[in-house]
């Protein structure tokens, strides 16, 4: 699996990132893929719904995981976990947003939190490693026994994030709330219990994850029927919504699906620029540069205040070895979206490449200020670093960047390396400090 993720990155340049390992007696990882456009998107279609449950859209991020199984989680009050599999298969941005609410009532209703007592929260780069290893067991069958700094024995993980048929009746009833709060179609959450129907009589390893931490029976698929036909929405159509749902699976079926897949299907995306942004993603990946180029152009002819699209053809550029070109165009993303970590990465990313290394590492320190736990900037910064002759600093980011995979052992032999050469009380010594606690806690589980 662990060089099928490398090859998946080099190819689609998807940045898959932050793999949280869940021990040496399981090759099952928990893989990310990271985008900015995707995740933006993700957060159109679920701020009305967060808002509508009380939370606040800023604190709560929706990431997407790379597995084709059918799942959506989470693991602690920060983040919603999404399987790339579930958003592939939805077919409107009410299904999505009904998934969102789902999750979103776990978190309001205090599911999650009353497990999650002592665990570390995912401010740090040593606590988000922490969590990533409990979405690992998510994305899996909930069986493995992940460490989490708590000395938690096995068995008392294994049901640590399945929710139980109570909280999954409250769940239901809060969520249609939400939906019907933000004008939302309820029924979308119909439609997205009718893919698991007849799962319940399978075994659980032939179960989707998403079946095994929500179970689903006859009786709540009955009661929320009736949720949602007592509920007296008025709800719209949303353009918007549709767009950016449209954008987001139309992106990621893009990167995951073939390029002649993509291609025969472009013209049907229900917007001109998403059908020329797919085009440019399947040519890109079939090393036609000039399609590639020609499509992405007229994309941002047709939103030229995007900075999403100027961000894939950077990416593009970078990825056909014309680094140069790739540092205007990204300069330009980010002058647009002066404050969206990925595409600072990506600046950073193309002025490594083309030798200015100094520019690089003013850049990836802005990204890694507003997203520590992106793993591909954390590891072109050290490398900025190392470049620019500052190896302490190095060291401590690498740490960090292991910290954030949950390879706390590797992360201590670098964040030790680190804090013999930072000056005792800094803040980056602290920071060592930091990565060095959790791997000493990760060892003693």
């Amino acid at each position: 699996m662990y060089h099928t993720a490398l090859h998946f990155l080099r190819v689609t340049g998807l940045v898959l990132c932050l793999t949280a390992l869940i021990g040496a007696s399981s090759a099952r990882a928990v893989t990310l893929l990271r985008d900015a456009d995707i995740e933006y998107a993700l957060k159109q279609l679920g701020a009305p719904v967060l808002r509508a449950a009380g939370l606040s859209p800023s604190q709560i991020r929706i990431l997407v995981i790379d597995d084709s199984t059918l799942n959506a989680f989470i693991v602690d009050t920060q983040h919603i976990f999404i399987h790339s599999g579930l958003l592939t298969k939805l077919e409107t941005a009410a299904q999505v947003q009904a998934v969102i609410a789902h999750e979103a009532a776990h978190i309001s209703n205090g599911h999650i939190a009353r497990r999650l007592g002592n665990m570390r929260t995912a401010r740090t780069a040593a606590g988000l490693g922490m969590v990533l290893a409990a979405a690992a067991a998510a994305a899996g069958n909930g069986q493995a026994a992940v460490g989490l700094g708590l000395g938690v024995q096995s068995s008392a993980m294994r049901n640590f994030l399945a929710h139980t048929r109570a909280e999954e009746s409250s769940a239901d009833i809060s969520s249609i709330r939400y939906l019907v709060r933000a004008g939302i179609d309820p029924q979308g959450a119909i439609e997205v219990q009718d893919l698991f129907r007849g799962q319940e009589a399978l075994a659980e390893t032939r179960q989707d994850p998403y079946m095994r931490s929500h179970p689903l029976s006859r009786d709540r698929l009955r009661a929320l029927k009736g949720l949602v036909a007592g509920a007296s929405a008025q709800t719209e159509p949303d353009p918007a919504a549709d767009y950016w749902f449209a954008r987001a699976k139309g992106k990621l079926t893009a990167f995951t699906r073939a390029p002649s897949w993509t291609l025969r299907r472009a013209d049907s995306s229900g917007s001109a620029d998403i059908a020329q942004m797919r085009k440019a993603v399947a040519y890109h990946r079939q090393s036609d540069l000039g399609r590639a180029l020609s499509n992405i152009d007229a994309a941002i002819s047709a939103r030229p205040n995007d900075p999403f699209l100027r961000e894939l053809k950077g990416q593009i550029l970078l990825e056909s070895r014309r680094a140069s070109d790739a540092v205007k165009v990204y300069s330009a993303a980010a002058r647009l979206a002066p404050r969206e970590p990925l595409i600072l990465g990506g600046l950073g990313r193309a002025q490594l490449a083309a030798g200015n290394a100094q520019d690089a590492l003013k850049t990836l320190e802005a990204a890694r200020g507003r997203d520590f736990s992106d793993t591909r900037i954390l590891r072109d910064l050290a490398t900025a670093y190392a470049k620019t002759g500052q190896n302490a600093m190095a060291s401590l980011v690498t740490a960090e960047r292991y910290a954030v995979q949950g390879r706390f052992k590797d992360a201590a032999i670098h964040a030790k390396r680190a804090e013999g050469a930072l000056p005792r009380g800094s803040g980056p010594w602290q920071r060592a400090q930091d990565v060095l606690s959790a791997a000493q806690r990760a060892a003693q589980r």
